[in-house]
C-alpha cells in the first residue's frame, strides 16, 4: 500500500502557539497533513477539538467524534484526525448549535469566532491562481486548495463570496483602492484598514499595498490582504 505523504506527528514544542496546545505534555501532537490550507497556517482537526476550542480532554475522544461523522467543514463531513482547518473555514459540531469560522485576529494568525446560522453556507476566499484551459475556459484557485472553471471576471488577490458546499462565487470583490482590507498574517493579523494605494511588483519586490489602520500607514505585501470590500465584509469576521 502507497504511504500518504506527510509526517503524523510534530515535536510539542514546534508547533504554533495558535493551536493553543499546552507545552509540558506528551512529546508529541497530532499535525496538518498535505491537503487543502499550507500546514503552517492551518490546525489539525483533532487539535482544534481538543487544545482550541477544549471540547474533549483527550486524543481518544477527539478520535472518537471525527471518526464517526461529527466535524463538518465548509458543509463536508471531515473524518480525518490530521485535516487543516484554516483561513475563513466554516467548522460545525452535531449535537451542538455554535458554529465557528477561523479568522486573524489580534495578531493571532487562526482563531475561532462563533457567527450566525445564516452565514454558514458562505465563506470567503482568495484568487491564489488563473489558467485557461480546453476551450479557453478559465479555473481560478483559492487560498483553501479549491478550484473552480468559472467565466467570472476576476484577478489573482481579488477575494470571491463563494457558497459551500455547491462552490458557487457569490459576489467578487476586487483588490482596489479605496476598498477595506483584512490583514492576514504577521503582527498586524486581523487589522482592518483602507488601501490607499497598490504598487505593482517588481523583478525583487512583490506587489504591495499601502493600507492605513487608524491613524497609521504601512505598506506590506498585497498576498497579506485580503479585500473586503467598500464598506462592511458581506459575511460575519468579528
Amino acid at each position: 500500500m502507497v504511504k500518504i505523504a506527510g509526517s503524523k506527528k510534530l515535536k510539542r514544542q514546534m508547533a504554533p502557539s495558535y493551536w493553543g496546545i499546552t507545552r509540558k505534555n506528551k512529546r508529541f501532537v497530532v499535525t496538518v497533513r498535505p491537503g487543502s490550507h499550507k500546514k503552517e497556517q492551518s490546525i489539525p482537526t483533532a487539535v482544534f477539538l481538543r487544545d482550541t476550542l477544549k471540547l474533549v480532554s483527550e486524543l481518544r475522544e477527539a478520535k472518537f467524534a471525527i471518526y464517526n461523522g461529527k466535524v463538518t467543514i465548509d458543509g463536508v463531513k471531515i473524518k480525518s484526525l490530521h485535516h487543516g482547518i484554516g483561513l475563513m473555514d466554516v467548522v460545525e459540531l452535531d449535537g451542538m448549535k455554535e458554529i465557528y469560522r477561523l479568522v486573524p485576529l489580534n495578531g493571532t494568525l487562526l482563531k475561532p469566532i462563533l457567527i450566525q446560522e445564516i452565514d454558514k453556507t458562505k465563506k470567503l476566499v482568495i484568487v491564489k491562481s488563473k489558467t485557461t484551459i480546453k476551450d479557453g475556459r478559465t479555473q481560478i484557485g483559492f487560498h483553501d486548495g479549491r478550484s473552480l472553471i468559472d467565466d467570472a471576471v476576476v484577478n489573482v488577490g481579488d477575494t470571491c463570496l463563494m457558497q459551500i458546499p455547491e462552490q458557487k462565487i457569490l459576489e467578487i470583490i476586487k483588490l482596489e483602492k479605496d476598498s477595506h482590507g483584512l490583514i492576514i498574517q504577521g503582527t498586524n493579523a486581523g487589522e482592518i484598514g483602507e488601501i490607499k494605494n497598490i504598487k505593482e511588483g517588481t523583478f525583487v519586490l512583490p506587489k504591495r499595498v499601502d493600507i492605513k489602520i487608524g491613524e497609521k500607514q504601512i505598506e506590506i505585501p498585497a498576498s497579506l490582504v485580503m479585500a473586503i470590500g467598500k464598506e462592511k465584509p458581506p459575511i460575519q469576521i468579528r
